[in-house]
């Protein structure tokens, strides 16, 4: 009996087909738009675990002030941030575990005819280790090696690439040129993929600190310097702070009255405002397609009004020859969920289709997502039991008599 009434509502949905896609548009549009939807929002989760994925979470990083509204590389003409400023911490503090010194600044690699567009990073060794930095070819330069005379300069993968058409082993031994200086690469670093606005190390090169303090930073870097430290306990990072804070006053000769004159951030609250970004952007654009499947919803009940209306007479002489009501509430609510369903597989595969164009147009970062396909299908169902019920309810209570009669 069931077979025969899900044959009924098939043919009566074909019967009229234009209406029966036009009802079923807005359910594809709907379906479609929540699995984009979920998509971009675990693309941008994605975003954010890639771009913080070299700063543990119990790490800080302590910057220049914006009151010089500086730029990339210059963070603030009044800092003070020095390498000494790493050694007071790393003797007054109790709370931090290790630390490093960064000098930053814009450059222009070249190799041959081949150019590269990227930053200087002066650096110790421990720097590898706290941003999680992991060679590929060849090796870092050692403590011993920070010299104002050692020529090493690291590789970023991107660098290496522009440069050299690939990352290998055999650009290890090369020489380079940065600001008219010959640099020896001594190593190239594992391709780190997206990274935070304040440092790209794929598009980065890297030499030792006193090196780039006295030979390729201008002024002596003393104005592009960051530090990156590690808390001993990630439950310490908040007495850290204020540990930090007061010691590099301290340090500054910074009187009660005047302002910090660097500003420290740790990772924990850097990806906390990420991910709420990219949460509230996912929750909106989740809420629009509710929307839309809300209104395509309303449209299916409309469509399924205007079938009982037309099929009035069919619906008394079904009545009249031993249908009874809940048959009649059953083919009925079988053809809206059967509306709704066909309109959510088309939209599911309208939304895997946009999710691959977007993908290969590189427009926006998007991660496939069975829940949303999950979730986007089984609201589509829901819609259609919920907006076809009443309709079909309506149908089943027709008086068969007052059915016949109509006209």
């Amino acid at each position: 009996m069931i077979i025969e009434t899900v044959k009924m509502a098939f043919n009566a949905l074909t019967s009229s087909k234009v209406r029966s896609f036009l009802s079923m548009l807005g359910i594809i549009i709907g379906v479609c738009t929540v699995i984009v939807v979920f998509a971009i929002g675990q693309g941008a989760q994605k975003d954010v675990a890639d771009q913080y994925k070299n700063l543990s979470a119990n790490s800080i990083m302590i910057m220049g002030s914006m009151g010089g509204g500086g730029r990339q590389g210059e963070a603030a003409s009044s800092s003070k941030l020095s390498e000494d400023d790493v050694q007071s911490i790393l003797n007054d503090s109790h709370y931090i575990a290790s630390a490093a010194a960064v000098i930053e600044t814009s450059t222009t690699v070249a190799y041959d005819q081949a150019t590269s567009s990227g930053s200087i990073m002066g650096v110790n060794n421990s720097f590898f280790g706290i941003s999680n930095l992991n060679i590929q070819y060849g090796r870092v330069f050692t403590e011993a090696e920070n010299t104002d005379s050692n020529d090493s300069v690291v590789l970023g993968n991107t660098v290496a690439t522009d440069l050299f058409g690939t990352a290998s082993q055999s650009i290890v031994g090369e020489t380079v040129t940065v600001n008219d200086k010959k640099l020896n690469v001594i190593g190239v670093m594992k391709k780190n993929g997206s990274s935070s606005s304040m440092m790209n190390y794929d598009a980065s090169i890297f030499v030792p600190y006193n090196y780039a303090k006295k030979k390729l930073v201008s002024g002596g870097g003393r104005n592009n310097v960051r530090i990156i430290a590690l808390v001993n306990d990630v439950s310490n990072v908040t007495a850290a702070t204020d540990d930090v804070t007061t010691i590099l006053r301290t340090a500054h000769g910074l009187s009660s009255d005047k302002d910090d004159d660097f500003r420290i951030m740790d990772a924990g609250s850097m990806v906390g405002a990420a991910q709420s970004s990219a949460s509230t952007l996912t929750t909106l654009l989740t809420l629009v397609a509710t929307v839309v499947l809300l209104v395509s919803g309303i449209g299916i009940m409309n469509v399924m009004f205007v079938t009982v209306a037309e099929r009035t007479k069919e619906i008394g002489i079904a009545k009249a020859v031993g249908g009874t009501q809940s048959e009649i509430l059953g083919q009925f609510l079988i053809e809206s969920i059967m509306l709704s369903m066909i309109g959510g597989l088309l939209g599911v595969g309208l939304g895997q289709t946009a999710i691959s164009v977007i993908s290969k147009m590189k427009l926006i970062s998007v991660v496939p997502s069975s829940t949303g396909m999950a979730i986007g299908f089984g609201f589509s169902v829901v819609v259609g039991i919920f907006f076809g019920f009443y309709p079909a309810l309506k149908a089943s209570k027709l008086d068969p008599v007052d059915a016949l009669r109509s006209e």
